[in-house]
């Protein structure tokens, strides 16, 4: 396992990409476990973070920028994959009741409006929330036993 936590950032990054790409098509668009794979990325970031050894504050910038990077990449495909159909919004033809998404706010804009927020925002910073906080704890547990 040790080696895994070795490969080249090049390598790295095209395995989240795809991990990442993977877990938006099992939610079929809706990033539900791109939001939990935060976790055992967060776990792997802080355990790569950790071995060159120069220390705590390096080690955790590093996990933040990977953790970073995981969240841009997300927002990006969640704006390609949502960002069309945001023209329904100036559509004055648009049917955004019968759009298939919950209607929370009782309005159907208002709730088509806050679906595609929690889509396009706040679902990627939850995964970088998950990440995050995943990354954190493996540093204070690798720490604790030094």
């Amino acid at each position: 396992m040790q080696k895994a936590f070795r490969w080249n950032s090049r390598i790295v990054a095209a395995g989240v990409a795809l991990l990442d790409l993977l877990t938006v098509g099992m939610g079929m668009g809706v990033p539900f476990f791109t939001i939990l794979l935060g976790f055992p990325l967060g776990w792997y970031f802080a355990r790569r973070a950790n071995l060159a050894g120069d220390g705590a504050g390096a080690a955790m910038r590093r996990a933040f920028r990977w953790s970073v990077m995981v969240v841009v990449f997300t927002v990006a495909v969640l704006v390609v994959l949502w960002g069309p159909v945001t023209g329904m919004l100036w559509d004055p033809n648009a049917d955004l009741a019968n759009f298939g998404i919950p209607l929370i706010l009782y309005e159907p804009r208002a709730s088509f409006i806050g679906w595609i927020v929690l889509m396009v925002v706040i679902s990627p910073l939850l995964q970088g929330l998950a990440a995050l906080s995943a990354a954190y704890a493996t540093f204070m547990r690798l720490w604790r036993s030094a």
